[in-house]
């Protein structure tokens, strides 16, 4: 049956497509006419690939929201390794733990997993995405569903990949080295190999190390792509990558008694040196045709595949009580395995016309996702307490390695990670959309931007444990609508409204047990007020205002009848500053004001009042700079309403570097250069991740 949807799907695909040629050949009457955008002068558009977040080539300016984006140049300069390390530097989101084996997101004071995109198309799996072939990081804040659907509720994150580029030859390398003795190479080579055609192949090795006792593993990447120019205003990107990742998972220490992790175990890992693992194998198809049929006409098709095998095994402190029982520690655990294949078939009519004295851009499109997604949990069953959970004495290292150990009344015990089955669930998941949005400039200094998307969302879930097959069909519009006025062309005063929806079977789709399959889905709206300067050419500062509420349906237990309930209030004030005031000083930084309540009233879990940041750059000379940076984040809750929460930080990088040649760089970048002792995030009461000592990471960058 699947087969069967799959070769529907792309057979449309290919009627898609095959249109596309045709027209282009009635549109012969424009044989010299060519995308005009291809190449866009960087900072002005979200994104040099046409295929970008917004849909449409749009300037920063005229986006009625806050966003902030992340190029490659800044990742090179300040020594990215992953996404982590992009939100320490970014306004309104800060980073979950994600329990030591994926990428996990608060935007605005909404967690997620899943709300990631590779050129604007839907990635949702849980996995620690690599940077070695990214463009550049767009991340767009507030509710998004017009232009991504459901989920979106807090913001997104959308990876902007690197592709063939025409008529030039390049190859480009990075090493490096960290004082923790963990390594990188990567490599990125661009070959024209006709007039209309070139190859790009980006390659990625890692061995992993860092602070922690027992963490290792190793990443690998591997990503082909090749661009045709199939006809003057017709282009055809394909890629294939390949993604292997495995690493040591740690969930961090205990908290005590005052409600803060307890440093004086900061050195000790909860979990077992061995069985603690994480292994993820991936297979990625895409392909993006354009064509541009007039000078204001143009239309994009896009086809992703992804397939994903992904296993994390894992022990972690549950339970501690430092006033009673300072010397031992309750461990529980769990073994999870993943299997998913995604099919995404997305298509966009672009077009720009005018009606009197007012000009349109016109978006109109439609998208596509077949999902299969099979997952099974087993709980951890030690042998000598007959359930998952067993007390240990604290040491470093404890006394457990291969899930046998000696619990503290200094009796053997084992486990088995196949004798409790949690759960069993095969998921099947067809989402149909189509949505359109008019950005209207109704006078010189007026912009309107309305928009409106019908997204429909069937699952059905297998729960093999219990037996029975459960159903649900969600259809839902979600509207945007915004107002920019332009004073003067470099001053932008905005005001928007949008809406997104989360199914109740949640970003990971694994359940709709009890009820969940008769309630209607979160719904997140948000009111949005903000201004954007370019001071001067080189310099800009945006600020924002915003509220955002979720609205939860419930059911009334003697009639039945659905209501709905008020969920998660948040409010916030976002500032950027980004530029160049001197000819040598270049720098960025950020600050964020979030406050909220939850349903209950309590305060929300990790939501840190206050952010800041700063990343400056200086020019010694024409060959050589110094960076340096500033992080800082507030206290924050780490459980809604709770009373453990996670001390406020302030941490310091910098960064020298010297152009040996024009093709050699030497870099030095130093994390946490005042050597605090911090504890960035956590997900549950007694895992609360340690932060990186002092260290040093030493690369060497160039072309050849």
């Amino acid at each position: 049956m699947r087969l069967k949807k799959y070769a529907s799907a792309l057979s449309t695909m290919a009627i898609m497509l095959a249109s596309v040629v045709i027209t282009g050949q009635v549109a012969a009457q424009n044989p010299d006419n060519r995308p005009t955008d291809e190449i866009i002068v960087q900072g002005k558009y979200l994104s040099i690939d046409k295929l970008n977040s917004v849909k449409t080539p749009t300037p920063i300016i005229d986006v009625p929201q806050s966003l902030s984006i992340f190029s490659a140049e800044q990742i090179r300069q300040q020594g990215v390794k992953s996404l982590g390390d992009i939100i320490d530097y970014t306004v309104g989101v800060n980073s979950s733990q994600g329990e030591g084996h994926r990428d996990a997101l608060v935007f605005r004071g909404v967690r997620s997993t899943a709300d990631f995109f590779i050129d604007g198309v839907r990635d949702d799996v849980q996995y620690y995405r690599p940077l070695y072939n990214i463009e550049q990081v767009e991340i767009l804040r507030g509710p998004n569903a017009l232009l991504f659907g459901r989920g979106g509720t807090g913001g997104v994150l959308n990876r902007v990949m690197k592709k063939g580029v025409l008529d030039e030859n390049f190859s480009g390398y990075r090493a490096s080295v960290d004082s923790y003795g963990e390594y990188d190479v990567q490599v990125d080579g661009n070959l024209a190999f006709s007039e209309n055609a070139a190859l790009r192949l980006n390659a990625y090795y890692a061995d992993l190390n860092n602070h922690r006792d027992f963490y290792g593993g190793e990443r690998l990447g591997m990503n082909p792509t090749v661009r045709f120019e199939l006809r003057p205003a017709t282009t055809l990107d394909l890629a294939y990558e390949y993604i292997h990742h495995e690493r040591f998972i740690d969930r961090g220490i205990p908290t005590g008694t005052d409600g803060k992790p307890v440093a004086a175990l900061a050195d000790i890992v909860f979990a077992d040196p061995e069985l603690n693992q994480t292994d993820l194998t991936a297979h990625v198809l895409r392909a993006a045709l354009e064509h541009e049929f007039l000078d204001n006409l143009k239309v994009n098709l896009s086809m992703f595949y992804g397939d994903y095998d992904k296993l994390y095994q894992n022990f972690y402190a549950s339970g501690y009580d430092q006033a009673q029982t300072p010397e031992v520690v309750t461990l529980d655990g769990y073994v999870d395995a993943t299997e998913r294949q995604n099919l995404i078939l997305a298509a966009n009519l672009i077009g720009e016309f005018s009606t009197g004295a007012m000009a349109h851009t016109l978006l109109f499109g439609g998208e596509y996702i077949d999902t299969s997604s099979d997952q099974d949990r087993f709980n951890a069953f030690w042998d000598s307490t007959a359930d998952d959970n067993e007390v240990f004495t604290i040491a470093r290292p404890l006394t457990l390695s291969g899930g046998t150990g000696r619990s503290t009344s200094g009796a053997a015990t084992s486990n088995s990670f196949a004798r409790d089955l949690n759960d069993d669930t095969r998921v099947s998941i067809d989402v149909y959309s189509v949505y359109i949005q008019d950005q209207v400039e109704v006078t010189s200094w007026l912009d309107v931007v309305l928009g409106l998307r019908y997204d429909s969302f069937d699952i059905e879930v297998n729960n093999v444990v219990a037996g029975e097959i459960r159903t649900r069909k969600d259809e839902e519009f979600s509207p945007r609508a915004g107002v920019i006025l332009k004073p003067q062309e470099n001053l932008s005063l905005y005001g928007s409204y949008s809406e997104s929806f989360l199914p109740r079977s949640g970003e990971q789709f694994a359940n709709i047990n009890g009820a969940a399959n008769q309630l209607d889905p979160d719904k997140f709206e948000s009111w949005e007020v903000g201004v954007k300067w370019d001071l001067i050419p080189t310099f800009s500062f945006t600020a924002a205002y915003f509220q955002n509420d979720q609205r939860r349906a419930d059911r009334d237990n003697a009639t039945g009848e659905q209501f709905e309930v008020r969920g998660l209030e948040i409010e916030g004030l976002e500032l950027q500053v980004q530029g160049q005031v001197f000819a040598r000083l270049s720098f960025y930084g950020g600050y964020s004001y979030l406050n909220g309540k939850t349903a209950a009233g309590a305060k929300p879990r990790e939501l840190p009042q206050n952010m800041l940041y700063f990343w400056g750059n200086y020019a010694l000379t024409e060959r050589s700079g110094l960076s340096l940076g500033v992080s800082y984040q507030g206290e924050s809750l780490i459980r809604d309403g709770g009373s453990q929460v996670l001390p406020g930080y302030t941490r310091l990088d910098a960064a020298a570097y010297y152009d040996w040649s024009e093709k050699l760089r030497l870099q030095v970048n130093i994390e946490n250069l005042s050597d605090e002792r911090y504890f960035p995030n956590a997900h549950s009461t007694h895992q609360a991740s340690v932060g990186a000592p002092l260290n040093a990471l030493f690369s060497i960058s160039g072309k050849f």
